[in-house]
């Protein structure tokens, strides 16, 4: 029962996983940005950022998504970034 338990979870989490990918992808079509583009953005600013900081790069979490400016309500692109600190070098 355990095991049925165990396999049912990570099911779920493929599914949510598979889920947030499929965002990433259409966000990407959204905004003419590949992937690969993306990854060079996250390998610069683990760079510079490490340079003053270390970080758990585990931890790290950069996307491209879509938000409403305050300013005038337009839809634009965002990159948000989410970078654990371990400590101040």
């Amino acid at each position: 029962m355990a095991l049925v338990k165990l396999f049912g979870k990570k099911e779920e989490k493929s599914k949510n996983v598979a889920k947030e990918r499929l965002k990433l992808v259409l966000v990407h079509d959204r905004a003419d940005l590949s992937p690969k583009f993306l990854e060079m953005i996250k390998g610069d600013i683990i760079r510079v950022i490490s340079e003053y900081v270390d970080i758990d790069e585990e931890g790290l979490d950069i996307k491209l998504t879509r938000m409403k400016r305050d300013v005038d309500n337009t839809t634009i692109s965002a990159l948000v970034a989410n970078i654990p600190i371990i400590k101040v070098k």
